[in-house]
């Protein structure tokens, strides 16, 4: 699906069924310097499950016209403007990594559209080392080496190579796209008070592997939002929706059923 939003396109993967307004629409959001392409083991599941699904490439991400916004307010504010355009009410959100940062974000300013929440791989706070920001700032292929080794586990068993890597593939996607999102995961600071506030059904995810959002983070995150619940997958990184796809979407279903 394309639209325009202020003169500029925006992309979102619909898995080829557009908006049925007698549905209720699960919209995926990915991680730093991702795209929609994330999400391609898992949309087809919920769309043939009788869901609308939309995973929105941000600006400057994927399809969608930049630049990129620099910060996780702006995101949250954008995201309104895309709802507001769609005409989409009782939405299911699911983000992965800082795409719960923007989660915290938009439930704590705009609840009256949403239903419920899927956290997969994320935190209230995702502070991003110094060294990290440093190489994606001057475009240094290293930052998605350093990314792929503290969050993803088991990478070379993917047929054609890392996916990751396929979508963040020039200094100029690393410099343009991954920094900016880096920085704007960095410097978020509301997240603890807006996840205190959140009262819809919630779902945490965690790889019990993942490096960048260890357990024990993770856990913390989950105690800040009555009325959640939370699942672990075993031998499983920071990459969840593509190491273990599977399981995943399987127990974010049985979620959105109850």
């Amino acid at each position: 699906m394309n639209f325009q939003l202020e003169n500029k396109n925006v992309y979102a993967s619909d898995a080829g069924q557009g908006i049925d307004q007698n549905k209720e629409t699960i919209v995926f959001l990915h991680g730093s310097g991702l795209s929609h392409i994330v999400w391609s083991l898992t949309e087809q599941f919920f769309s043939n499950n009788n869901f609308n699904v939309l995973s929105i490439d941000l600006p400057g991400h994927g399809n969608s016209d930049g630049p990129c916004l620099d910060s996780i307010e702006k995101i949250a504010d954008w995201l309104e403007q895309v709802f507001n355009k769609l005409n989409l009410n009782n939405l299911i959100l699911i983000g992965h990594s800082q795409g719960c940062l923007e989660i915290l974000e938009y439930a704590h300013k705009y609840k009256n559209r949403l239903k419920k929440l899927v956290f997969i791989g994320g935190s209230n706070k995702m502070p991003v080392h110094p060294d990290l920001i440093d190489l994606a700032k001057n475009g240094d292929s290293d930052a998605v080496k350093l990314m792929m080794k503290w969050g993803y586990e088991g990478s070379k068993r993917f047929i054609g190579g890392n996916p990751v890597e396929k979508i963040i593939q020039s200094p100029r996607d690393i410099r343009d796209i991954l920094a900016v999102d880096l920085v704007a995961c960095n410097n978020y600071k509301n997240g603890s008070d807006a996840a205190k506030l959140i009262e819809f059904p919630s779902m945490f995810i965690f790889g019990s592997l993942d490096k960048m959002v260890n357990l024990e983070a993770g856990k913390k995150f989950s105690s800040l939002i009555n009325n959640s619940s939370t699942h672990i997958i075993e031998g499983c990184g920071h990459m969840i929706m593509i190491e273990k796809a599977f399981e995943m979407r399987d127990k974010v279903l049985e979620f959105l059923k109850k």
